[in-house]
C-alpha cells in the first residue's frame, strides 16, 4: 500500500504542482511531498521483517529525513501518528487500529505546525479520521475503511476552497490534500490489484480539477512578505534541546516569519520557515544543536523568474474556452484552446474565474467563449476589466463553441478570428439531452419529474420516458430543421454508456442514410447527450 502511494504521487506530483497558489515554486507541492514519500520507501525498504510496528516506525523516520517544504512535513507527521498508533502491531492491521493511526496522525500534524490554517490537508487529514471513526463503530471492516477514507477525504477537499479564502480567489483545491489523497488512492489500488493512473488526481470528482492548461500563477515578487524559505536539520542536540525550550524557538520563529513548521522527534529537529532573516533562524537553532542540511531558497528571485519566463512565452494570440466534461476539453484543446475554464448550466464561472483564466492564457489578444448564454455577461464585463485585449466569441452551447473552433486561424488576427468563429455559430444547431428536476408545464408541454427532456438551442421540444427515444426523437426534429444531408454530431455524456450512443447512432444511421454520423466521448454531468447538428 505504502509503494502504491508513493507510486501514484510520483505519476502525479505535476498535475498537484500545478495547483500550488503560491506564486512562487516553494518546491511545489506535489514535488516536495513525493520526495519525502520517496525517502520513507527508501526507508522502508531496508526493514527485513513483515512487522506493522517496524515498517510504521520505517515510515515515520523516512519521512521526517525526507520532509520537503510544508506539506512534507506534515506528511512526515501523520506518518508519525501512524508509527505511534501501530507500535507493537505484529499481526493484521484492522479497521480500529486503522482509524486509531488516522486520528495520532492527524493529532501529530495539527500540533507540528504553529498556527495551524483550516481549509489545507490538515482539514482533509482530520475530517478523514473523523468519518473512519464512525465508520467503525458502526461495524466497517479495514476494506470499507479504506473506502471511506477517500470518500470523505474527497468530499473534505471539496470543502478547501471554502474554508480558506486564497484557495476560493484562486479557484483551486488545497494542493496538500490533493496529495494526501493520492497516496490513499494508492493505498486503495494496492488492495484491489489496480495499476497506477498517470492523471490521478484529476479522477477525483472535483468541481474544478487542475491540469497543466489551468495551473494558476499569480501575485508578483514585491506581495511576497517573507523571502527566504529556509529548511535545516537541528542534530546531536543540546540540553538546552527540551520540549519548552522547541516551543520558545517556534514562537521565536513566529516572530520573524511564517510559514513555521518545527517538528522534535527522534533526537532530531526538523525546521521550515519563511523569513526575511534566515542568520537569525540559524542562530536561534544553534542553541539547540548542531545545524545540517541547510537549504535556502530566495522566492522573490523565484518569482521574477518565472515573470520573466512568462514573459518570454507569451504570444500573441491566446483561446480561453468554458467547458463541462474530459471528452469536451479534450476536443476544444485539440482544435487550439489554451485554457480550460470549468462550467456550463449548472456552474456558472464569475467574472474574477475568467480573468484568472485570461491571464493564464499568457497572450496579448485572448478570444474568450463562453459556451452559455448565463456566461456571456460575465465573459464581456471580464473583456473589460482584463490587463490584454481580450473579445468575446458569443458561443451560446458548447457545441456551437466546438464549431467556431473548427474556423480558428491561427495565423489571423484576434479581430479577423472573433469575426470567423462568430460567423460559425449560425451553421450549427445545438441539441441536448437531459432530465427535469420537477413538475412543471412549459409552453403547453406537461412535464414530470425525472422525464426525459431534449432541447434545441436551449428551448425544450421533446419530452419522453426514456432516454434513448428521447435523444432520437431530438436529432429527428433537428434534422427536420436543418435537412437530412447534415453532419451530426453525439456527446455522450458521463452517465450514458458508449455502446448506447453507437447504437443510437446506428438506429439513425439507418433512418437517414444521407446524414453523417459522429459519436464521441463528451464526460458532460447532468446532460445524457450533446447533439450538433450541421
Amino acid at each position: 500500500m505504502l509503494m502504491m502511494g508513493a507510486m501514484c504521487l510520483e505519476k502525479n506530483k505535476q498535475t498537484i504542482d500545478a495547483m500550488n497558489v503560491f506564486p512562487v515554486p516553494d518546491g511545489d507541492t506535489g514535488t516536495n511531498m513525493s520526495m519525502t514519500m520517496q525517502r520513507a520507501v527508501q526507508e522502508l525498504s531496508g526493514v527485513k521483517t513483515d512487522s506493522v510496528d517496524a515498517l510504521a516506525s520505517a515510515l515515520a523516520t523516512g519521512a521526517l529525513k525526507g520532509a520537503r517544504g510544508n506539506s512534507g512535513v506534515i506528511l512526515s507527521q501523520i506518518f508519525r501518528g501512524f508509527a505511534k498508533a501501530l507500535k507493537g502491531a505484529e499481526g493484521d492491521i484492522t479497521a480500529e487500529m486503522l482509524s486509531e493511526a488516522l486520528a495520532a496522525g492527524t493529532e501529530a500534524a495539527y500540533k507540528a505546525v504553529m498556527k495551524p490554517k483550516e481549509g489545507t490537508m490538515l482539514t482533509v487529514a482530520r475530517l478523514m479520521s473523523e468519518s473512519v471513526a464512525k465508520a467503525v463503530e458502526a461495524g466497517a471492516d479495514a476494506y470499507k475503511v479504506v473506502e471511506v477514507m477517500l470518500e470523505s477525504g474527497e468530499a473534505a477537499l471539496k470543502k478547501t476552497p471554502e474554508l480558506l479564502p486564497v484557495l476560493k480567489e484562486a479557484g483551486v483545491l488545497d494542493s496538500g490534500g490533493m496529495g494526501l489523497l493520492t497516496i490513499y488512492r494508492g493505498f486503495k489500488m494496492a488492495l484491489d490489484g489496480e495499476e497506477p493512473s498517470e492523471d490521478f488526481a484529476l479522477m477525483f470528482n472535483t468541481e474544478e480539477p487542475e491540469n497543466e492548461n489551468r495551473a494558476i500563477i499569480s501575485g508578483a515578487a514585491e506581495d511576497i512578505v517573507f523571502g527566504y524559505c529556509t529548511e535545516f536539520f537541528v542534530t546531536r542536540l543540546t540540553r538546552n534541546a527540551t520540549e519548552g525550550e522547541v516551543a520558545k524557538f517556534r514562537g521565536k520563529l513566529m516572530s520573524i516569519g511564517d510559514s513555521v513548521v518545527v517538528v522534535h522527534d527522534d533526537g532530531m529537529i526538523k525546521v521550515h520557515v519563511h523569513t526575511n532573516d534566515p542568520g537569525k533562524v540559524l542562530q536561534h537553532a544553534l542553541r539547540l544543536g548542531e545545524i545540517d542540511r541547510i537549504k535556502i531558497e530566495n522566492m522573490r528571485e523565484q518569482n521574477r523568474a518565472l515573470a520573466e519566463q512568462r514573459k518570454a512565452n507569451e504570444k500573441e494570440l491566446g483561446i480561453v474556452a468554458v467547458s463541462a466534461g474530459d471528452g469536451i476539453d479534450e476536443v476544444l484543446t485539440s482544435l487550439g484552446v489554451d485554457v480550460i475554464i470549468p462550467g456550463g448550466q449548472t456552474m456558472n464561472p464569475s467574472v474574477d474565474v475568467i480573468l484568472r483564466a485570461v491571464k493564464n492564457a499568457n497572450a496579448r489578444n485572448v478570444l474568450v467563449l463562453p459556451n452559455n448564454p448565463n456566461i456571456i455577461l460575465a465573459a464581456q464585463s471580464a473583456a473589460q476589466s482584463a490587463e490584454c485585449k481580450v473579445l468575446v466569441v458569443p458561443s451560446k452551447t458548447i457545441v456551437a463553441g466546438i464549431s467556431a473552433m473548427i474556423g480558428f486561424d491561427p495565423d489571423s488576427d484576434a479581430e479577423t478570428n472573433c469575426d470567423a468563429m462568430t460567423a460559425l455559430l449560425d451553421n450549427v444547431l445545438s441539441g441536448s439531452v437531459t432530465y427535469a428536476v420537477r413538475d412543471t408545464m412549459f409552453e403547453g408541454k406537461q412535464i414530470k419529474e425525472n422525464d426525459v427532456i431534449g432541447l434545441i438551442d436551449n428551448r425544450i421540444e421533446i419530452v419522453e420516458k426514456s432516454v434513448d427515444e428521447a435523444a432520437e426523437k431530438l436529432v429527428e426534429a433537428m434534422l427536420g430543421k436543418r435537412g437530412d444531408d447534415a453532419i451530426v454530431s453525439i456527446f455522450y455524456g458521463a452517465d450514458t454508456p458508449a455502446e448506447d450512443a453507437q447504437a443510437l447512432s446506428d438506429r439513425l444511421g439507418e433512418k437517414y442514410p444521407e446524414a453523417e454520423f459522429v459519436v464521441q466521448h463528451g464526460g458532460q454531468p447532468l446532460y445524457y447527450y450533446y447533439i450538433a447538428v450541421e
